[in-house]
């Protein structure tokens, strides 16, 4: 069976490069797009520190779960090691996400 092609790595787009983008594209002075993007994460951020779901249709939706205790075992020393039990983030993408994912994938752009 084939090996599906290597996926390149991927570029990193910062925060300051999609302001300036998105006042590009909207013709906004780019210091109100940062307060904007800015207060959208703040945003988000709070919501998730409060426990609540974030559905953002099409986009994805954020959840917190729960990861229990475990043992694990340092690979240097071979030490048991107890992790506490936590919170993390999960992501799951929605369907537009998605196929614009699928999509680069298969035809090797990053639709820029």
């Amino acid at each position: 069976m084939p090996m599906p092609p290597p996926i390149a790595a991927a570029k990193t787009t910062t925060k300051k490069e999609l302001v300036d983008r998105v006042a590009a594209e909207t013709n906004q002075p780019r210091a109100e797009v940062k307060r904007t993007i800015q207060a959208f994460l703040d945003g988000v951020i709070e919501e998730l520190g409060r426990g609540h779901r974030l559905e953002f249709r099409d986009f994805g939706v954020f959840e917190i779960r729960e990861r229990a205790a475990r043992r694990a075992q340092n690979p240097k020393t071979l030490e048991l090691v107890e992790i506490p039990a936590r919170k993390t983030v999960k992501f799951k993408t929605g369907r537009l996400m998605k196929v614009r994912i699928d999509d680069s994938e298969l035809d090797g752009t990053d639709h820029e």
